[in-house]
């Protein structure tokens, strides 16, 4: 990948604008209208730095966000996020697009038939990188909730991952089931860039 691929998609041309690595347009999307309140633009790259095996979702997203700006040399953010489910002792994890490309919501709900314990949390680590950082920043969020005992999710409308599969607490919803707005009021996501964006602020843009 070189530094001269072009950005496909943008939100909202305002006064600072960082770069998302990903090449997942639900997540930019939802990404996308945070920022755009903080007075930040997102311009979304499709490349993703090279993940790494691991258990901790921090060291895989400081792998992607380092790989990505080396390759780039842009304000860069990536977002690395997993499943944990306790009745299957934190299974899918960090491994969470790998199980689901593999054996979908339906594996999932298979594995847990017999299982009355249903609690489960997404979690989420953004990774920040820039010229004016010798390291990474990090902002992580956590939503906590349950796994349904199917797929809820609205008609015409492609569901995200898992999003059909989980009900966050205080919520009679599925992921799947809600709005962009609606999602970014309980996600890990939404509270993991929210972090990102206060900080952003708080620093302002990198000098070039």
């Amino acid at each position: 990948m070189s530094k001269k691929e072009n950005t496909n998609q943008n939100c909202n041309q305002i006064n600072k604008v960082v770069f998302f690595a990903t090449g997942n347009i639900h997540k930019f999307n939802e990404v996308c209208q945070i920022l755009s309140g903080y007075g930040i633009s997102v311009a979304m790259l499709r490349m993703k730095g090279d993940e790494i095996q691991s258990d901790d979702l921090k060291e895989i997203a400081k792998k992607s966000v380092t790989n990505a700006f080396r390759l780039s040399g842009l304000p860069i953010f990536v977002e690395d996020a997993g499943l944990f489910i306790d009745a299957l002792n934190g299974f899918p994890g960090p491994y969470a697009a790998f199980v689901y490309k593999t054996i979908h919501n339906k594996g999932i709900l298979d594995l847990m038939k017999t299982t009355k314990t249903r609690q489960a949390k997404f979690r989420s680590v953004i990774a920040y990188l820039d010229q004016t950082l010798s390291e990474p920043e990090y902002f992580e969020g956590e939503s906590k909730g349950e796994i349904t005992l199917r797929e809820f999710k609205q008609k015409g409308r492609s569901p995200f991952g898992f999003d059909p599969i989980f009900r966050p607490e205080e919520s009679k919803k599925s992921f799947a089931e809600m709005t962009i707005e609606e999602k970014n009021n309980f996600s890990h996501r939404a509270k993991a860039i929210q972090k990102f964006a206060e900080w952003h602020k708080r620093n302002g843009s990198p000098k070039k």
